[in-house]
């Protein structure tokens, strides 16, 4: 595993252990981070993809990118 993507989940463990810092973001800081890890067709470790699906189904699905349509037209 690359050494820089090591110490960045490294240090995310330890903020959730030491309860520094709000979970949400963390768990949205890990997502990107195992998302670039299978961007690249990297394995995911199994209790990293554990932690994953066990904060996502405390927060939910992410909430969509609320952006207006390509065609200029809105919603209201």
């Amino acid at each position: 595993m690359d050494p820089n993507l090591e110490a960045r989940l490294s240090l995310l463990l330890t903020e959730m252990e030491g309860e520094q810092g709000d979970r949400h973001e963390i768990w949205m800081r890990l997502r990107q981070e195992l998302d670039g890890m299978r961007a690249f067709g990297m394995p995911v470790p199994e209790d990293l993809q554990r932690l994953e699906d066990e904060l996502g189904r405390e927060f939910g699905p992410p909430a969509a990118f609320d952006a207006e349509p390509e065609d200029g037209t809105s919603d209201g």
